[in-house]
């Protein structure tokens, strides 16, 4: 379905230089920031107090958040639970130097979450109270880092054998160049890094994969009808052709993404952001950055066609 056709081809790869320059800058940019300052890390890395709360009417997350600002406690995650009426919260774990240990603190820090929340609302009651600790953490980040690199191969294995190697090489780059800018923003403003942001993470990864599937079909097409046409024509007129789909596709799931950040609330704030950067630059990474590589690698007529040559000389006595 196309809401609109552009007639004339549009030379993307003439300017493919400039776009893989400006790629270039931007990654050694997020790199710099992600090593200099690093990710901040949500307790579900770092470890931290769970409590889970209840009241006797549907609970007000806003209003619970403002009252745990009021204390000190500005770094808090409160979102609903189960329920309208329960909510669970977390927050790091502050040691100070009253502090025996761990368990210590929680009672102390747990006792002074009941204390400004009983004073807000005395319905409020506390179901449970728990740490997690920093080795759960680290068995989180392990296995977060090892979906990452399985989808990794997963997606070159899976390029490789629909297309060329040549192409799977040119996403993978692509798409590892959207994980590392996405990182690299949340690493800039030192927004919260947690499950929910990995999960967009692994998402935008399967998101690029399928806009660089739809060019590179495209392209694939177009070598076996555009005979006279050199590769860089062949990707121009390849990206031209998806652009009505691109923007269609794109367009609704950000539509669906800014809902999410506008009405979803602090606990889908950082999802929605991650998703919306990578969205953005899935869509320049695809088109700009992985329709270059693939060209700069060598990818040409013969990778398509050869396959049908073969067989037909096959078949000839």
């Amino acid at each position: 379905m196309e809401f609109f056709k552009i007639k004339r081809t549009i030379p993307f790869m003439r300017h493919a230089l400039v776009f893989n320059i400006i790629s270039l800058i931007t990654f050694l940019l997020a790199v710099t920031f992600l090593a200099t300052r690093g990710l901040h890390l949500s307790i579900e890395f770092t470890g931290g107090t769970v409590m889970e709360v209840s009241y006797a009417h549907a609970a007000d997350p806003e209003r619970i958040r403002g009252t745990l600002n009021k204390i000190g406690l500005t770094d808090v995650s409160v979102q609903n639970f189960g329920t309208s009426r329960d909510v669970l919260i977390r927050l790091p774990l502050k040691l100070s130097a009253e502090d025996r240990n761990q368990n210590d603190a929680m009672q102390k820090q747990s006792t002074a979450v009941m204390s400004a929340l009983t004073v807000d609302d005395n319905s409020a009651q506390l179901k449970r109270s728990e740490f997690v600790g920093g080795q759960v953490g680290k068995e989180l980040a392990t296995d977060g880092l090892l979906a990452l690199l399985f989808v990794c191969i997963g997606i070159v294995a899976y390029l490789a054998i629909r297309f060329e190697w040549r192409f799977a090489v040119a996403t993978i780059i692509a798409n590892l160049h959207d994980v590392v800018i996405i990182l690299g923003f949340f690493a800039i403003f030192q927004w919260e890094f947690s499950l929910p942001v990995l999960a967009a993470v692994l998402a935008i990864l399967g998101y690029s994969v399928n806009e660089s599937v739809v060019v590179f079909d495209r392209v694939r097409e177009n070598f076996r009808k555009m005979r006279k046409a050199t590769t860089p024509e062949i990707m121009d007129a390849s990206i031209t052709g998806t652009i009505s789909r691109t923007i269609i596709t794109h367009g609704c799931t950000q539509m669906m993404v800014l809902a999410m950040f506008f009405f979803g609330g602090a606990s889908l704030e950082y999802f929605a952001l991650a998703l919306t950067i990578g969205i953005c630059f899935g869509i320049y990474s695809s088109v700009l950055v992985a329709c270059p590589l693939a060209m700069y690698l060598g990818a040409s007529r013969e990778d398509f066609i050869r396959a049908k040559q073969e067989v037909i000389k096959a078949e000839t006595p």
